[in-house]
């Protein structure tokens, strides 16, 4: 279930929960095991063998299916999509990758608990439901949510603590299975979306052996085109721009991925094959482009044509 894009609501009838800068998994517990899913439905399980290891303690047996967000903290303890990358591209994770940079899961639903479907149950339920079912520990926390608390006063709480925002969640909502709903609203501090990688732009001093900027795309959602948003500069290290532009060299083609679009100033573009998706973070998106986009990272667990243009 996806949320939409949107301030909060200001009536009764809803909880907030904050958003937690991560990557979003389904989790499905049985006797003995455990498999983790991305939100597109790629199996992720060998990727995060410590969560893995803590749902199978934790779950002590059940069959569950949760629906949560993998998060690596930083030295203040709040969510780093940065450093999750460390990981989101490690299909087996080396022991000292795990113990250097560990991931925690967070999980904020469940869909079914031994064999008996939850989705059609309110969300507050749900909410009870999942608090009882024991499965704090170290690496598997289950976040709190709030029922009559100002969302404002909560946003405000989210800023300071270096969170993404917060999701309103409607308390008599079911689970609506790979929909994006209205009964969860998402507003965010600063402002971040999905784009397709389209091509690059030569570098400049310090980066005159890669990529200066990338051009980013994604898709009309009225007819369903590919379109330029931006570019993007800012937001890598020395190291990710030399690993990223590896990856922009395997991917080069001749052809730009825009539809009867060339985009403005991409006289010098190289283009790449538009599978890659990354994080980008922005201040607005005026129809025109992205304003401050600064670069978070590869998004693993969205494919390209999940892009839409930004809000």
């Amino acid at each position: 279930m996806l949320a939409v894009a949107g301030r909060p609501p200001d009536h009764a009838g809803w909880a907030v929960e904050m958003k937690w800068d991560g990557a979003r998994v389904i989790a499905i517990t049985e006797p003995g095991s455990c498999r983790l899913y991305s939100r597109n439905k790629q199996p992720v399980t060998g990727s995060y063998p410590e969560v893995v290891t803590a749902l199978v303690a934790a779950t002590a047996g059940r069959e569950l299916i949760l629906d949560g967000e993998l998060i690596v903290q930083d030295a203040t303890g709040a969510p780093s999509f940065g450093l999750l990358q460390r990981r989101m591209h490690v299909v087996r994770p080396s022991t000292s990758l795990v113990a250097s940079t560990p991931v925690q899961l967070y999980a904020f639903d469940v869909l079914a608990i031994d064999g008996q479907s939850a989705i059609a149950t309110p969300y507050l339920q749900r909410r009870d439901l999942l608090g009882g079912l024991g499965l704090e520990s170290s690496l598997v926390r289950v976040p709190p949510h709030w029922v009559g608390v100002d969302a404002d006063r909560l946003l405000a709480v989210a800023s300071e603590h270096h969170l993404e925002g917060i999701v309103s969640k409607r308390i008599d909502s079911t689970y609506q299975p790979g929909r994006r709903s209205h009964s969860w609203i998402k507003t965010a501090i600063r402002k971040t979306t999905s784009a397709v990688v389209a091509g690059w732009l030569p570098g400049s001093g310090s980066s005159t052996r890669t990529f200066g900027s990338l051009v980013l795309g994604a898709h009309d959602p009225h007819s369903g085109q590919l379109v330029h948003i931006g570019n993007v500069g800012t937001g890598f290290s020395g190291a990710a721009r030399r690993d990223l532009q590896g990856r922009l060299d395997e991917l080069a083609t001749v052809a730009s991925p825009f539809s009867n679009q060339a985009g403005r100033g991409l006289a010098m573009t190289h283009w790449v094959r538009p599978v890659l998706v990354g994080a980008i973070e922005y201040r607005e998106y005026t129809g025109e482009g992205l304003r401050h986009p600064s670069w978070r990272g590869i998004r693993t667990d969205k494919n390209p044509d999940e892009t839409r243009l930004p809000d």
